[in-house]
């Protein structure tokens, strides 16, 4: 595909983003319901316009080369990835149960269960290759460096029986093979007899034929039986398909998207390098006129407010945002009448305080006076009981990345920008208000000196002054005050004298950092559920499938682990629990989780620790190290697993 089919895709998602918006708001605001269907019916339907969105931001992210654009897709993918976990999340608490079926809503929508399966955003893996492939090399370094092999990242239970049961095992051992000897010797005797039987007569040349062409229609036919078999069970998806070699159109295609992965590393290292250089461009050539109209802008307001009130304000603090607080979309006089309102409020506070404290002392003698056992009813409303949509998270952030490219992309005329490189106009502008923002510090302590200056000349109040620099000393006093209640005492530090090198070689010949299987997630092969909405009509409780148990790994596993955002607001997703018996894939997942997002892999089971760090203080080492590096940047997606065995 080509840069403009991706940008008509890019634009229908837009327009389906901004259709789903305006259907989900009112619900925000809604009462809250009591029918349960319907309120499923509406997470479903949601659920499933952004799981259809997801899927085209992901494709469109992977591919567009244009800097500035795939920031703003970046943004409104994050926010779509958290929306549909906290759908998730709505539906679980709504049906207490962590598997859902929307086969009748894909009719609806004309969907496929394939619709259904969660992509995995690529750049999970691709933007940190580099920091993978050096993990690797680290790793290969530590086991060729002691000249042991790796451990096995399958860990087979230790199992243990006793002694009659293993003499019984080696004596049925030992029978078999006697009767295997026995067996292939009397097989040999009477082929010795058969063969001195056919060489004393002559076979017939008409039997000799008919023979061979029973032999041969025989093994004829059952490669054809053998062949139709395996064609139905590939047809019936009992067994996959036998990989093609692809076909010149295939291989164009991937040759293509490889060479947008890397005009898009061109592309951002040239956006890199145009920051610095625009930002000292602007700061050079228009730093003298900013800070001059910044100056102006401040003496302008001084003498609006002095004409106004018939004094000069008081400057705002820098906590209080300085002078971009008193321009942020205010008129002189509106900047005037809240300074003269703000001060009409001090003096009543003055004023007013000791009233609302023997007030304040009243209410409290009154309520001490009060019987504990009677009122409140009356005094609050009843809350209403249903269903009610739960606070969003990441709504904002969806909204607010779709107005941007809404704003500046969606009509934007790139004609001229055919390789779609970054746009220098923006740059500057975005720059321009960075600068700004810089000098403006600068400017407000030039400013604030000479208010200061100004009202020693004017006012000519020096009692005023001694009271306020005695408030502003007292306030510095209580802060310092504060600051040193907040020391918190520091942990000990186990490993002080040890490098993390040094941790991270110990864990992996002690087989706890292991190196994480390639699979991915779509390896793990299952069908969907065709028939959940129709059995639990009929008050039954269909079984999950295992392509319920892809979708649970990618939205609670994948997502929060690959993306920060989802992670930081996000519903709180401390672990996954994963059970079932031996061999049905529970250590797939785990792998595919780690393939998929790149994460390091620390094996705590039982059996891998098991005489290594004995004791309590063992224990606490231990846990220090692995904690100790998860800390770092090189381990910060990190997935500790342990398998237990119930036997």
């Amino acid at each position: 595909m080509s840069q403009s089919s991706y940008g008509r895709m890019l634009d229908a998602a837009q327009g389906a983003l901004e259709d789903l918006l305006e259907d989900e708001y009112p619900t925000l605001e809604l009462r809250p319901q009591k029918d349960r269907l319907q309120v499923f019916q509406t997470l479903a339907t949601f659920f499933l316009r952004y799981m259809k969105i997801f899927r085209a931001l992901e494709e469109v992210y992977d591919q567009i080369v244009h800097p500035q654009k795939r920031r703003v897709v970046h943004q409104v993918l994050d926010g779509v990835m958290g929306r549909l976990v906290e759908l998730k999340n709505e539906m679980v608490e709504l049906e207490h149960s962590e598997f859902h079926y929307f086969d009748d809503l894909l009719q609806d929508f004309k969907m496929t269960p394939e619709d259904l399966e969660v992509p995995i955003p690529r750049y999970f893996v691709r933007e940190k290759m580099r920091a993978l492939k050096e993990r690797e090399k680290m790793l290969a370094h530590v086991l060729a460096k002691e000249g042991r092999p790796e451990h096995k990242s399958v860990n087979r239970p230790v199992l243990s029986m006793s002694m009659e049961r293993a003499v019984w095992l080696l004596q049925v051992s030992e029978r078999a093979r006697q009767g295997r000897l026995r067996a292939h010797f009397m097989k040999t005797i009477r082929l010795e007899e058969q063969r001195r039987h056919l060489g004393s007569s002559m076979l017939d040349p008409d039997q000799a034929a008919t023979c061979i062409q029973k032999v041969w229609r025989g093994y004829r036919d059952r490669r054809r039986v053998n062949k139709e078999c395996l064609e139905e069970m590939i047809f019936l998806g009992m067994i996959p398909a036998q990989q093609q070699t692809p076909s010149p159109a295939q291989l164009r295609a991937q040759q293509v998207e490889r060479r947008r992965h890397i005009i898009q590393e061109e592309h951002e290292a040239e956006y890199q390098t145009a920051l610095v250089n625009i930002k000292e461009s602007v700061r050079a050539v228009d730093g003298a006129d900013i800070k001059e109209s910044l100056q102006e802008q401040i003496r302008q307001w001084f003498l609006e407010c002095r004409d106004a009130s018939g004094k000069f304000p008081d400057f705002p603090s820098p906590e209080d945002g300085g002078s971009a607080s008193i321009f942020a979309q205010k008129t002189p006089e509106q900047v005037a009448a809240e300074f003269a309102a703000k001060e009409e409020e001090r003096e009543k506070k003055k004023k007013l305080k000791s009233e609302k404290d023997k007030k304040a002392n009243d209410r409290k003698e009154k309520k001490k006076g009060k019987p504990k056992g009677k009122g409140g009813k009356g005094d609050t409303e009843e809350e209403e009981t249903g269903w009610k949509m739960t606070h969003s998270n990441f709504l904002p952030t969806v909204f607010k990345g779709a107005k941007l490219y809404k704003e500046v992309w969606q009509n934007r005329d790139e004609q001229q920008n055919f390789l779609q490189r970054f746009d220098a106009q923006l740059v500057r502008e975005e720059k321009r208000l960075e600068v700004e923002v810089e000098l403006r510090v600068q400017v407000d302590e030039l400013m604030r000196q000479e208010l200061k200056n100004l009202k020693l000349v004017v006012d000519r109040d020096k009692g005023k002054k001694k009271k306020k620099v005695k408030k502003s000393s007292k306030k510095k006093k209580k802060k310092g005050r504060k600051t040193g209640k907040k020391k918190k005492k520091k942990e000990k530090d186990l490993t002080a004298d040890r490098t993390i090198e040094s941790l991270y070689e110990e864990l992996v010949l002690e087989g706890i950092i292991i190196r994480p299987m390639n699979v991915k997630l779509s390896d793990y092969i299952g069908e969907y559920s065709y028939l959940g909405t129709t059995l639990r009509q009929a008050d039954i409780e269909p079984m999950p499938s295992l392509s319920d148990v892809r979708q649970l790994i990618a939205l609670y596993g994948i997502l929060p682990l690959g993306s920060q955002c989802v992670h930081e607001r996000g519903p709180l997703i401390r672990a996954l629990l994963l059970t079932g018996p031996q061999g049905v894939g529970k250590k797939m997942l785990v792998h595919a989780l780690c393939t998929e997002t790149g994460a390091n892999l620390f094996n705590l089971s039982p059996s891998t620790l098991a005489g290594k760090y004995p004791g309590k203080s063992g224990l606490q080492l231990l846990l220090h190290m692995v904690f100790k590096l998860c800390g770092r940047n090189c381990f910060k997606h990190t997935v500790l697993y342990w398998t237990l065995n119930w036997t």
